[in-house]
């Protein structure tokens, strides 16, 4: 019997038990719709989240200082930020400032959150203004009172985000001064909500309104909001080839630790951002296999219905099996149809429960906003995981059915 005729005698043995059918094919269904959404939103979240921490600085490193042991000479200058930049394979170097102060904006009163740096923060962190300028190096090196603002800041303050021009009054030395906005950059777009939802989560604590502003202006600024003058305990730099990062990092500190004569202690750190993507996509992986293997389970009480189903259908058609048996078909032939049939079985169950997965993933990827990423394997999965099903709950009905004597077939009933 060729295998068109195989698959013609499955397709009607499916269709004249149609409920019976769709009943076996539900487990099926269930497992390959659950393991290709997991797969599916898992592949999705995996490369928007690498992604995303991949464009805001794969070729970027951190050197900072274990405050604990250093000592005030141990902290970082800008002369030691003008060292590093002149080092082979150095592209960009900030200093990181984060300081805090009591701000005013309209007559309400909140909390600013600045990030002293210098020039080079806009091109380390890869993200343009959306409204006016970054302060220029003449404005950093006077200390002028001038930041750019947080789009979501900006929003949280004014109640819009274009506010070039705008001012926000801050308490300096307990005097209080206006920080001009010379432009809008979307710092914390990373997180991927809408600006209006963020500005109400950042503004609300325990039921009260807060307002806080994130800001970034020139480090001297943010030096006189803490009461210090140019120590710097965080530098972020890049580099022109991602894969000369280590080698630059260790170049960095040794050169560090030269100017400042402290190569006895071990206060500074190299963290580098590709390291924690290359962790962050293990980890992802890890956690997508293991709830895709807890879902898998479904497929094998799936499985158990398809031989369970079979089993039934082979005593139903035993008269059939011994018909065409004494009518000289082999026992390879009646494993083969049987066979068939169950894969089929599986397969059509399979694709169902492809389009359902697919579609559950895609209503997941909508709601929290990440891409959907149906790949080939994703579907090589769904085939594979039904062939194999009902290749292997299959085998034995079939060759039971295919080892039953024709004699013995021919008289039940």
């Amino acid at each position: 019997m060729s295998i068109k005729e195989n698959i013609r005698i499955a397709i009607f043995s499916i269709k004249t038990n149609m409920m019976r059918s769709l009943l076996t094919m539900l487990g099926i269904i269930i497992g390959v719709a659950s393991v290709i959404a997991v797969i599916t939103v898992g592949d999705g979240g995996r490369d928007y989240i690498v992604g995303m921490i991949r464009d805001m600085g794969n070729s970027a490193i951190a050197l900072t200082v274990n405050t604990r042991i250093a000592s005030d000479d141990d902290y970082f200058t800008d002369n030691d930020i003008t060292a590093i930049k002149k080092l082979d394979g150095v592209d960009y170097a900030s200093m990181q400032v984060i300081s805090m102060a009591q701000m005013t904006v309209n007559d309400e009163t909140g909390f600013l959150i600045g990030i002293g740096c210098n020039t080079d923060m806009q091109m380390i962190m890869q993200s343009p203004c959306l409204y006016g300028r970054f302060f220029t190096e003449e404005e950093y090196n006077e200390n002028k009172y001038v930041c750019v603002i947080d789009a979501t800041s900006a929003y949280s303050a004014f109640g819009r985000k274009d506010v070039v021009g705008e001012s926000i009054h801050c308490t300096i030395n307990g005097v209080t001064v206006p920080i001009k906005i010379i432009g809008v950059v979307n710092v914390m777009s990373v997180m991927n909500l809408d600006t209006e939802d963020l500005a109400a989560s950042m503004s609300s604590m325990g039921g009260a309104q807060i307002m806080s502003c994130m800001v970034l202006f020139p480090a001297g600024v943010a030096n006189e909001i803490n009461g210090v003058k140019g120590k710097y305990d965080t530098i972020n730099i890049t580099a022109k080839d991602e894969n000369l990062l280590d080698g630059i990092g260790a170049s960095a500190i040794n050169y560090i630790r030269s100017l400042h004569g402290n190569f006895d202690k071990d206060c500074y750190t190299v963290t580098n951002m590709a390291t924690y993507i290359d962790l962050l996509d293990t980890v992802i992986n890890v956690f997508t296999i293991f709830i895709t293997a807890v879902s898998a389970i479904s497929l094998v009480v799936g499985g158990i219905g398809v031989m369970n189903i079979m089993l039934v259908s082979i005593t139903e058609r035993t008269r059939e099996i011994g018909i065409r048996k004494s009518l000289g078909a082999k026992t390879g032939t009646i494993l083969f149809q049987f066979l068939t049939e169950s894969v089929i079985l599986c397969l059509i169950g399979g694709t169902i429960g492809l389009l359902l997965g697919v579609a559950s993933a895609a209503l997941v990827s909508y709601i929290m906003n990440v891409p959907l990423a149906v790949k080939f394997s994703t579907v090589a999965i769904a085939i594979g995981f039904s062939s194999a099903i009902g290749i292997i709950f299959g085998v034995y009905p079939a060759k039971r059915a295919a080892k039953m004597p024709p004699i013995e077939a021919l008289r039940r009933d």
